[in-house]
């Protein structure tokens, strides 16, 4: 945004960042924060320390002792930004998570929660760490601990998701898989093709891509997904029941029609439709475009230290920045997010009917085949990923 764009907003610029002065021990903190923030909401090409510090006519150390030494509680400014979500959609429907947990409902979109993911080799040479202010008590965890942590203390602030979307970094992760159905969390998880599923409690253990195979999706039912600044694109896709850490689970094969693009997902939600499951799993184009927003808007990976206090601030700051944004992006489209029938992924069309015979949902057994639309030698296969824990 430009200072003229900022300059309109003032007065709700002003109010938004009201209410975290809880957060801060002294006005002149307080100060460097309405500071900082700014910056980060302007067109400045870079928005780190140094050009937010320049562009303000503060001094350059007085900005970065703001993020690394002063006094004030990143923590509940955090907590703060979470709970303001609530009113802002009324409930939150789906989620992505990677080291960020971000949010969709309708054309709103923000991330709630950030945290650093710290490499094994780093957690294994502490003098390191702490060169660069890491805290003993911070170590390694896998990257789907931590989302799992990051959802919990979201759920200690009243954030619930009717859906989770994730990757298939995340999705190869079974201990987080049973975590999400231990809490009773829907969720739709991208899977390698390698991902191992059972046909029934106790059997045998084969791959996904075994399975259900690309053909099976080419004679499966067609949809089409709804984009705002692409075209729509349409997939086909067939699904089976599978067994998964002793559970059951539906496992879904798709096929993009036009590039023949191979996609494996897995969702415990067994009672769901396929239309309705397919649109959550899809869902995840949007979240991904608020990282797109938070790098070339708020400055969310231009931070320039050292120090991990630092880091954790400025990408607290960049959160409460987007916050703001995706509030008043909603009020000055003067609409409200669309309504949904329920399925939490509004924008995502019924399957497509005009002279394709659906084909019929077969989740205990083999999928029904028909018309082979795709030339088998086109077909682009997924990503094999290593699955932590057997199947």
């Amino acid at each position: 945004m430009t200072e003229q764009e900022i300059a309109g907003l003032g007065s709700a610029f002003a109010s938004y960042l009201g209410r975290y002065r809880d957060c801060f021990l002294q006005k002149r903190t307080a100060a460097h924060f309405d500071t900082y923030c700014r910056g980060l909401l302007s067109d400045l090409p870079r928005k780190s320390v140094e050009p937010i510090a320049l562009e303000a006519g503060t001094a350059v150390r007085t900005l970065q002792e703001f993020l690394v030494t002063a006094r004030w509680d990143h923590g509940r400014a955090r907590d703060t930004l979470q709970r303001q979500y609530l009113g802002c959609v009324g409930k939150l429907d789906n989620g992505i998570v990677t080291v960020h947990v971000g949010v969709a409902r309708g054309r709103f979109q923000a991330l709630l929660d950030a945290e650093l993911y710290l490499p094994p080799s780093w957690d294994q040479d502490r003098p390191r760490c702490r060169a660069a202010g890491i805290p003993d008590d911070v170590r390694y965890r896998p990257k789907w601990r931590i989302a799992l942590d990051q959802l919990l203390r979201l759920g200690g602030n009243g954030v619930t998701f009717d859906w989770l979307v994730f990757d298939e970094g995340y999705g190869a992760a079974v201990p987080f898989l049973e975590g999400l159905s231990l809490l009773g969390q829907r969720f739709v998880a991208e899977v390698p093709v390698n991902f191992a599923v059972r046909d029934r409690a106790g059997g045998p253990a084969r791959r996904a891509d075994e399975r259900l195979t690309a053909a099976d999706a080419r004679g499966g039912r067609r949809y089409r997904l709804a984009h705002r600044t692409v075209a729509d694109s349409v997939w086909r896709a067939a699904a089976a029941a599978v067994w998964v850490a002793g559970r059951r689970h539906t496992l879904i094969v798709a096929v993009n029609e036009a590039t023949a693009e191979v996609k494996y997902f897995l969702t415990n939600a067994t009672g769901e439709p396929l239309t309705r499951v397919l649109a959550v799993a899809f869902r995840r184009w949007t979240v991904e475009h608020g990282f797109r927003l938070g790098k070339q808007e708020a400055g969310l990976l231009d931070y320039e230290g050292r120090d991990y206090t630092g880091l954790i601030r400025h990408l607290t700051l960049a959160l409460v920045v987007l916050g703001f944004v995706a509030t008043h992006t909603e009020r000055l489209r003067g609409e409200k997010s669309p309504g949904d029938g329920g399925a939490g992924v509004p924008g995502v069309e019924p399957a497509l009917r005009g002279g394709v015979p659906p084909a019929p949902r077969h989740l205990g057994g083999e999928p029904h085949r028909c018309g082979d639309p795709l030339p088998p030698a086109a077909q682009r296969a997924g990503r094999e990923v290593a699955q932590e824990t057997a199947a």
